[in-house]
C-alpha cells in the first residue's frame, strides 16, 4: 500500500488532469483568448506611459498659462481675463 502522502499526491494529480479536461477549463481558455484578442484590438497604453503623458500635459498647461499672462501684460490687459 502506498504511503498516505504519495496517495494524496496521486489523487491531486488525477484531479488536476480531470479539471484540465473539463468543459469549464475549455470555457476559461476560450474566454481568456477572447478577452486577449479584444484588448489587442484596442489602442491601449501602459500606466507608465499614461502617467508620463499626464506630466507632459501638466507642464504644457503651465507654460500656456504663463504665456497667456505675458501676452495680457504686453497688451496692457488684465491677466485675469476681465
Amino acid at each position: 500500500m502506498p504511503a498516505p502522502t504519495a496517495m494524496l499526491d496521486d489523487i491531486a494529480k488525477r484531479l488536476r488532469t480531470l479539471a484540465g479536461q473539463s468543459p469549464a477549463a475549455d470555457l476559461e481558455r476560450n474566454f481568456r483568448t477572447l478577452v486577449a484578442g479584444a484588448f489587442a484590438r484596442l489602442d491601449l497604453v501602459t500606466r507608465e506611459e499614461f502617467d508620463a503623458q499626464a506630466r507632459v500635459l501638466a507642464r504644457t498647461r503651465e507654460k500656456l498659462e504663463a504665456l497667456e499672462q505675458r501676452i495680457a501684460m504686453l497688451e496692457g490687459a488684465d491677466p485675469s481675463g476681465r
